[in-house]
């Protein structure tokens, strides 16, 4: 998997923009939650179509970021957290143990 990290709020407006060309998958991860990394390791271990941009999302280390994403994309903040946006809009989130690839690929309908 080919992941595109996160680091300005700014990319915040090109991946959106990136969204009406090809599905987006944002990943927030906290790199000291168990939950998290286990979510992360399955996530990582499963088949990753290409037709589909990972960006990730290193939580500690980028809160501001986090928070506007929980703003621009009107989600609520948790941890750790897919969001797939698709023609400018937010059309799924999923935490936790519900993080799962099959049903992200299923949603972006690619």
């Amino acid at each position: 998997m080919q992941w595109i990290p996160i680091e300005t709020v700014e990319q915040l407006d090109t991946i959106l923009a990136a969204s009406f060309n090809k599905p987006q998958v944002i990943f927030k991860h906290s790199t000291t939650c168990s939950i998290s990394k286990m979510a992360l390791s399955r996530f990582e271990r499963a088949q990753a179509p290409e037709t589909i941009d990972f960006n990730y999302l290193d939580l500690l280390n980028y809160r501001d970021i986090s928070a506007a994403i929980a703003e621009k994309f009107q989600v609520h903040h948790e941890s750790p957290q897919v969001i797939l946006l698709k023609n400018g809009a937010c059309v799924y989130d999923e935490s936790h143990y519900g993080i799962m690839m099959d049903e992200i690929v299923e949603q972006a309908g690619v």
